[in-house]
């Protein structure tokens, strides 16, 4: 099995600073993937910046055709009546 090298391994804030990134610098950019990945910073290369695009990518057209489940998501609270008496519970342990 082969090991993740660090440039493989992308914190939350370097995704964030990354779609910044794209939404800064589109195709017509020169040197754009060299750009995108000095925006990110953490030892990511032009060509890890590029991987990393052409994964998302590929990830989008699995959603869109269907092949990604939707998450199971938590039902949701019923109606409003809910909120209210849960609120007026916690007010009456409250102590002021």
């Amino acid at each position: 099995m082969a090991s993740l090298s660090m440039s493989a391994v992308w914190t939350p804030m370097q995704n964030k600073l990354f779609e910044q990134a794209l939404a800064v610098h589109d195709r017509d950019t020169p040197d754009r993937w060299h750009n995108i990945a000095r925006a990110v910073g953490g030892g990511k290369s032009a060509d890890d910046a590029r991987r990393y695009y052409e994964l998302l990518v590929h990830d989008i057209a699995r959603i869109e055709a269907g092949k990604v489940p939707f998450p199971a998501y938590r039902p949701p609270c019923p109606g409003p009546g809910h909120n209210a008496s849960y609120e007026a519970d916690r007010l009456k342990h409250l102590k002021i």
